[in-house]
Formats: structure tokens, C-alpha cells, sequence
């Protein structure tokens, strides 16, 4: 075969190298509080934060982050991918130091919110900084490691966090942050190169505003509705009102002649398949995630740290696969390789809908295992193909909207399967809670949790009313697991519809415009 010529960067994989370290502090920053939120609830170690503020401590972060994404990689195209990258390393770190030091609820809510300023200035830009730096050729093996280390992030923030919980006070989860994020601003300084749209043309500001108020409103009540309840105006007045914005966003990019979004995208099959596939894969996901935390720190009674440990398979598999998926890929083409991980993944959570009080841990840790290499199989040709949709110019667009949909998809996944779970669980449990106190059986058919806490001041009556939640819970959580695994499987269909297979034309060639010109 005679060599080619590689039009990557010369420093190439140096600069893969700090942008994974600048995505890790982000993406462990999604996980790491979960373990956190007992101490913070305390008054003498903690905050003395009541539920509620608990909830926005960590929807503050998810709300501004997925209404700026899109913003943030539009606007990092026309500014430079580096600038913005520094300015939110910066940011991120001066919010993690304010969030460890913050002395009120309040406080850390406003720090955490500026945290999500600071992220979503981060994430888009380091998937397009890698498909400018990147020969085409090489791109899917960068995005292969890059793929990896959100699944490593995913699964050790709950170690990181249990570890330091042990040792040191609650700000420890935050200020952990600062020394990687000063060690990032310095590399990244060093090491990357400027690069942007170098035809950017006119901002455009409506389509821009349209997006964040669309973005946040869907965000805000898909939370909101995960909490308290999907059966409120408010919720569905920021849903479709969310829903209503996204529209006359959409109406307004098709007839601009300077849209952020080229609309006409989603009739490419390679960029619209697997836009809907990250989607769903991550709305099952972020499900699982939710519901196991619960049934192994509760029902199994491991620690924090205990449940960060159990999750590692699922970062081990991440690590060992993702940066493989493109050698796969060559092989035996993307809709092959995106199938594979599908169905891994389905099989994955399926299996918790078998599921029981007493099965055997090691079991636990297979199933994790299959769902880190079904989406290791799955995230890096779904990106890839959403990447080359597009030419380099124009990648802050496309990884904008792979993170976005990834954010939301999560956020409605926790939202929708979490509040199913809830109302299953309740259902469940009222018959056996029908003696109790009337505190200790509204305590008990609000939650899991809040059985195990009424089940403290029952005294002899304690071990009945825990045997009962934990069946009821462990019921519910096969019926939602099946469900997300019924979502996964539908990805297969639309893989097998719509997602292209083998390349046909040159290796790396930017197949989007052409087909996106056959649109027009």
C-alpha cells in the first residue's frame, strides 16, 4: 500500500492527551457529588441542605450545561476552539473553588451553575479540536480514546469521591478539581494550536437565543418532572414550552441564510441515525445508573465507595474497547460494529430485570462489564460518523449537538425511568406500610430511602418494613430495566434502517456535504 499523506498535527497525540485530561475534571464532575449528598445533608459536617437544594446542587450543573452546549460550539468555531477551551477551564476551576468553600446551600447552587458555564465552554470543543488536529484517517481511533475516557470518568467519580469522602471534609470533591484544571489551562497553552471557522460569517443571534431558552425550558421541566412529578402545570408548560422554542428554532434555521444549524443535516442518514442513537443509548443509561446506584448502596448495603468499585468493570471495558471501536470499524464497517454494541448493551440492562436481593455480585459485575463494551462499540462510530458529517470548519457544530442530545437524552432517561420506578415502588409498597404510623408510611411509600429511615425509629417492626421495600423496589426496578432495555433495542432497528455501513469512497472522505448538497 503506498503511504499517504497525513494532514494531522504534528503534536497530535500530545494534544489528545490534554484535552482527555480537560474532559475528565468535566465529566467527573456529573458523578462525583452523587456520593457527597449525605454529608452535605448533614448540619454539622455538611451544609445542613434540605432535599430540595440537594436536587438543584446537582441540576444547577445539568440545567446550564445542556441549555449553553450548543451555544458554546457555535460560538467556539467563530472565536477559536482554544480560547474558548482556556476560558472554561478557567471558569471551571474558579467554580469548583467557590463550591468548596461555599458556606450556605445557596452558595454552592450559584457555584455549581457557574460550573456548568465553565463545562459546556469544554465539552464541545475538544471533540472539534480533535477533528481539526486529526487526519480523517486517524480521527476515529482519536475519538476512540477520547469515547474512553467518558466512560472511565462515568464510572470512577464515584470512587474518586467515596475515597476522599473517607479521608478528608465534603469540599475535598470539589477542590480535587482545581490543581487538574490549573495543569490543563498550562498545557493546553503549550500545546494546542488556535483554530476556527475561517468563514464564519454573520452570528446568528436569534437562532443562538432560540436554542438556549428552548434548551434550558426542556431541561428544566424534564428535572423538575423527574422530582416532583410529572402531573404539575409547570412542568408541562416548560416542557412544551421548551418543545414550542426547539420548533421555532428549527423554522428559523431552514429559511436563515446564516443558520447556527444547517436543519438540512438531519436528512443525512450518517448524521441523523446516530445523533438519535446517542440519544437513546444514554437516556437507558443514565436510567440504569440511577436505579443500580439505589439497589446496591440500600438493598445490598454497600458503601459509597463500595458502589464506585462495583462500577469499574464498566470502565474497564471503556478503556479496553472504545479506543479499539475504529480498527473495528475499518473491518467490518460502523452499522455492524453499532449493532454489536446495541445489543450488548440491551443485554446489559435486561439482565436487571432479573435481578434479585441475593444475586450473586460477581453476576452485577458482568453486567456492568457488557454495558461498558456495548457502549464502547457504540459512542466512538456514532460520533465519528456525526463528525464526518461535516468538514473541520464546522465540527464545534457537530460536536455541539452530539453532547447536547447525550445531556438531554440522560437528563429525561433519570427524569422518565426514575419517576416510573417511583410510582411502581409506591404502588407496591402501600399495601405492606398500611399498619404503620402515618409518618413512618408516608416516609415509607415516598422512597426507598425514606423506608429505610423511617424503618430506624421502628424498633422490632424495622425488619418487616425493610424486607417489604426491598422487594417492592426490586420489583419495580425489572420492569423500568426491561423498559430501558426495550429503548436500546429500538436503537438496533434504527441502526439497521438508517445508519450507513462500509465506506464505499476513499477512507476519511467527507461524505456529509455531498449528500447534504443532494438535499438541497
Amino acid at each position: 500500500m503506498e503511504p499517504y499523506e497525513n494532514t494531522g498535527h504534528p503534536r497530535r497525540w500530545a494534544i489528545l492527551g490534554v484535552l482527555v485530561v480537560s474532559l475528565l475534571v468535566v465529566v467527573l464532575d456529573n458523578t462525583i457529588l452523587n456520593v457527597a449528598l449525605r454529608t452535605l445533608a448533614d448540619p454539622v459536617h455538611g451544609l445542613g441542605a434540605t432535599q430540595g437544594e440537594l436536587e438543584w446542587a446537582i441540576n444547577a450543573y445539568t440545567l446550564v450545561f445542556a441549555g449553553l452546549l450548543f451555544t458554546c460550539g457555535v460560538l467556539g468555531d467563530r472565536a477559536g476552539r482554544r480560547r474558548f477551551l482556556l476560558i472554561g477551564l478557567v471558569l471551571f476551576g474558579l467554580a469548583s473553588l467557590l463550591s468548596a468553600y461555599a458556606q450556605t446551600p445557596g452558595q454552592l447552587i450559584a457555584a455549581r451553575a457557574l460550573m456548568g458555564v465553565g463545562g459546556a465552554a469544554i465539552m464541545p470543543v475538544t471533540l472539534s479540536i480533535i477533528s481539526n488536529v486529526f487526519d480523517p484517517r486517524e480521527r476515529g481511533r482519536a475519538i476512540g480514546v477520547w469515547a474512553g475516557a467518558v466512560g472511565l470518568a462515568v464510572a470512577i467519580g464515584p470512587v474518586l469521591g467515596g475515597a476522599l469522602l473517607e479521608r478528608y471534609w465534603w469540599g475535598s470533591v470539589f477542590l480535587i478539581n482545581v490543581p487538574v484544571v490549573a495543569l490543563g489551562v498550562v498545557l493546553v497553552a503549550l500545546l494546542v494550536p488556535e483554530s476556527r471557522d475561517p468563514r464564519p460569517g454573520r452570528v446568528d443571534v436569534l437562532g443562538v437565543l432560540l436554542s438556549v431558552v428552548g434548551l434550558v425550558a426542556l431541561t428544566y421541566g424534564i428535572i423538575d418532572g423527574g422530582e416532583h412529578g410529572f402531573g404539575r402545570p409547570l412542568v408541562w408548560l416548560s416542557v412544551v414550552g421548551g418543545l414550542a422554542v426547539l420548533t421555532l428554532f428549527v423554522l428559523h434555521e431552514r429559511r436563515s441564510d446564516h443558520p447556527s444549524l444547517d436543519v438540512r443535516l438531519f436528512r443525512v442518514p450518517q448524521f441523523a441515525a446516530p445523533v438519535v442513537i446517542v440519544g437513546l443509548v444514554f437516556f437507558a443509561a443514565m436510567g440504569l445508573f440511577f436505579f443500580s446506584s439505589f439497589y446496591l448502596q440500600l438493598v445490598r448495603g454497600y458503601s459509597p465507595l463500595e458502589t464506585g468499585l462495583l462500577l469499574l468493570p464498566f470502565a474497564g471495558a471503556q478503556l479496553v474497547f472504545a479506543p479499539r471501536s475504529a480498527a473495528m470499524v475499518r473491518r467490518y464497517g460502523g452499522r455492524a460494529v453499532a449493532v454489536v454494541g446495541l445489543v450488548l448493551t440491551a443485554v446489559a440492562l435486561g439482565a436487571f430485570a432479573f435481578v434479585s436481593e441475593t444475586t450473586p455480585i460477581w453476576a452485577i459485575l458482568v453486567f456492568f462489564f457488557l454495558q461498558g463494551a456495548g457502549m464502547a462499540n457504540i459512542m466512538p462510530p456514532a460520533t465519528e460518523s456525526i463528525m464526518s458529517a461535516l468538514p473541520r470548519e464546522k465540527a464545534g457544530v457537530g460536536s455541539a449537538v452530539s453532547n447536547t442530545v447525550r445531556q438531554v437524552g440522560g437528563a429525561l432517561g433519570v427524569a422518565v425511568l426514575g419517576s416510573l420506578l417511583s410510582a411502581l415502588y409506591r404502588a407496591d409498597v402501600a399495601s405492606a406500610v398500611d399498619t404503620l404510623p402515618a409518618s413512618a408510611r408516608d416516609a415509607a411509600t415516598e422512597s426507598l430511602a425514606g423506608a429505610y429511615a423511617a424503618a430506624a425509629q421502628l424498633g422490632p417492626a424495622a425488619p418487616t418494613l425493610i424486607a417489604a421495600a426491598n422487594a417492592s423496589y426490586v420489583s419495580a426496578m425489572h420492569w423500568v430495566a426491561g423498559l430501558a432495555a426495550l429503548v436500546v433495542a429500538l436503537g438496533i432497528l434504527v441502526v439497521l434502517r438508517w445508519m450507513p455501513g462500509r465506506a464505499t469512497g476513499p477512507a476519511g472522505a467527507p461524505v456529509g456535504e455531498r449528500e447534504l448538497a443532494a438535499t438541497a
